[in-house]
């Protein structure tokens, strides 16, 4: 039967689903979402974990974090723990998808902790832990794109470690991750490691940068201005996959993917739709485009399988228009390099701010764990 999800897929979008759970995994619910929805990936963030272990109708975790517990774990040490488990199991459950496309999807995102988001070599480090611990091929380490994480991006790459990078607003931070990566997989090639086996992801957030130009379009509120709300996000995302065209194609790329290595897939985050005036699958249709990923919430990916249209390529044909909603916010006085600054460095405070409150919530199951386990 052909769903939307399936005519998605078959436009060379990979879906894969913006959320992970110890049950979602032993209740059968992520293996049913493979089998009916097109999903070939996951991808985790802190606050998707806060929002798994800190939930209270869910005592999945209570035997894993009474055994912790008993032996003498303190927080950070559980909380890798029981996130790698997680990342691990799933990654089992998607083996098949990443064999069958050659190491393309199957693809289970972990990331570093986000206190380490202005340190290079701590976040290398990590990177590397998570790897180990994780030992699967098809993991991604997440690596956010902020200044510090753009040499650990190269560096980790060059390990031979397939790496999702996260928090990418701007078109200019963008071309600076894409050089990242290819300075990587330069490295890798020199180290003696196999290109081919070596993916990457540039997760480019789409409904955040909507919410932050709005509100400054709504307070500037001329009716240039005005006509230009909700239409920054898909614009962006759009002239990101233009870029990724044009440096891929370079020569500097084209050595090596000639040589086997992979181009690094342009992947749309934030796709949950905020303003509820807006359709509830606008960031999934109008952002189709070969060789991308869509990384979706249920909810989005549930509105999708049900009513979305998907009619094709959406992106390509589409860049005059972006240019011109770029310009036009430019003409009413939009500082874009402001609004995208804002949104990294607020993007890193709320995964640090989800970050801590994990390490609350799994401080005090490790305190009320049974006292027999203790």
């Amino acid at each position: 039967m052909s769903t939307p999800t399936k005519a998605l897929s078959d436009a060379g979008v990979s879906i894969w689903l913006d959320d992970l759970s110890r049950a979602r995994i032993e209740s059968g619910n992520l293996a049913e979402l493979i089998a009916t929805r097109d999903v070939v990936g996951v991808t985790t963030n802190p606050t998707i974990f806060q929002g798994a272990i800190g939930n209270t109708a869910d005592h999945s975790y209570d035997e894993r974090i009474a055994a912790l517990s008993a032996r003498g774990a303190d927080v950070d040490e559980a909380i890798f723990e029981l996130t790698t488990e997680d990342v691990r199991d799933a990654a089992d459950l998607f083996r098949p998808v990443y064999d069958a496309t050659a190491g393309v999807d199957g693809r289970v995102s972990i990331e570093v902790s986000p206190d380490l988001a202005h340190d290079t070599d701590a976040t290398v480090a990590e990177a590397k832990k998570l790897w180990a611990k994780v030992d699967r091929p098809n993991t991604l380490i997440k690596i956010p794109a902020t200044k510090a994480g753009l040499p650990a991006i190269t560096a980790v790459l060059a390990e031979g470690i397939s790496v999702n990078v996260t928090l990418i607003f701007s078109l200019e931070r963008y071309a600076a991750v894409i050089d990242a990566y290819l300075a990587g997989i330069e490295q890798a090639q020199a180290n003696g490691h196999d290109v081919s086996g070596i993916h990457s992801v540039a997760s480019f957030f789409v409904s955040r940068v909507d919410t932050e130009i709005d509100k400054r379009l709504t307070a500037i509120g001329t009716e240039d201005a005005l006509a230009l709300k909700s239409k920054a996000g898909v614009a962006n995302a759009r002239l990101a996959y233009e870029l990724f065209e044009q440096k891929f194609a370079d020569a500097r790329a084209t050595a090596l993917t000639d040589a086997g290595a992979n181009v690094q897939r342009p992947l749309w985050a934030s796709t949950g739709v905020k303003d509820p005036n807006l359709p509830d699958t606008l960031y999934v249709t109008e952002l189709v485009a070969p060789g991308t990923v869509n990384t979706m919430p249920e909810k989005t990916l549930e509105a999708t399988f049900d009513h979305g249209v998907v009619t094709g390529d959406t992106v390509t044909g589409n860049y005059a228009d972006a240019h011109a909603v770029f310009d036009g916010l430019a003409a009413v006085g939009i500082d874009l390099v402001d609004a995208t600054q804002l949104l990294e460095d607020e993007g890193v405070e709320k995964f640090i701010a989800s970050w801590h409150d994990l390490q609350g919530t799994v401080t005090a199951a490790l305190q009320s764990a049974p006292e027999g386990a203790r």
